[in-house]
């Protein structure tokens, strides 16, 4: 009965990961991704002009 509760957890896990891997896979894309595209541009955008206002031009 050891091997068992010795083997569940890795079992579990692994259901686990296979689960969010699928789910990952399946969102990926779709009508999502343009919205999801220009999130991340914007944030890039954002922490692009913080950056830059941050530094000094002639320093």
């Amino acid at each position: 009965m050891d091997y068992v509760s010795a083997l569940v957890p890795p079992v579990v896990m692994a259901i686990f990961f296979i689960g969010l891997v699928v789910t990952i896979v399946k969102s990926h894309g779709g009508p999502n991704k343009a919205k999801e595209d220009g999130a991340v541009d914007a944030a890039i955008a954002r922490a692009e002009s913080v950056k830059q206002t941050a530094r000094p031009e002639n320093a």
